[in-house]
Parts: C-alpha cells; sequence; structure tokens
C-alpha cells in the first residue's frame, strides 16, 4: 500500500478530511522540521499538535521555524559559556 492510498484509507476510517497535496507537503517539511531541531519524535507530535491548533500550516511552519531558531540560539550561547 502506498502512502497516499494509506492515508486515503485512514481518513475514511477515522472521518477526517483527507490533506490536500499542498497540505501533504506542508505537514512533512513542518515534520521534517521538528526532527532536525529535537528529537524525531518530535514530528508526529508536532503535526498531531498543528491538526488540532486550526491555525494554517504557512503558520506553522513559522512556528516552528522560530522554535527551531530559539533553540539553536540556546545552544549556541551554551557552547559559548
Amino acid at each position: 500500500m502506498t502512502r497516499d492510498e494509506w492515508i486515503a484509507a485512514f481518513a475514511c476510517e477515522s472521518g477526517a478530511e483527507r490533506p490536500s497535496i499542498e497540505e501533504i507537503r506542508e505537514l512533512l517539511d513542518l515534520a521534517g522540521r521538528a526532527a532536525h531541531a529535537s528529537e524525531r519524535t518530535a514530528a508526529p507530535l508536532a503535526c498531531w499538535m498543528a491538526g488540532r491548533s486550526g491555525r494554517p500550516l504557512v503558520e506553522l511552519l513559522a512556528a516552528a521555524d522560530r522554535v527551531a531558531a530559539s533553540a539553536g540560539a540556546a545552544g549556541d550561547a551554551q557552547d559559548s559559556g
């Protein structure tokens, strides 16, 4: 079963709306940002939170960038201390 087949079947079973191709790209981008900026398990949790937030994905991607930047800045401060 392909990813898209699984997502379509899960959408049907769960009663959730199937994401568009653009939404899939943005969700995978969000998951990637979370996984690369922290522990990998942050990725599915970030996507779950995104779904529950009701906010547009573009806003959530920006929020993920801010979190990653602040985590990077905190790490830089620790490295120089």
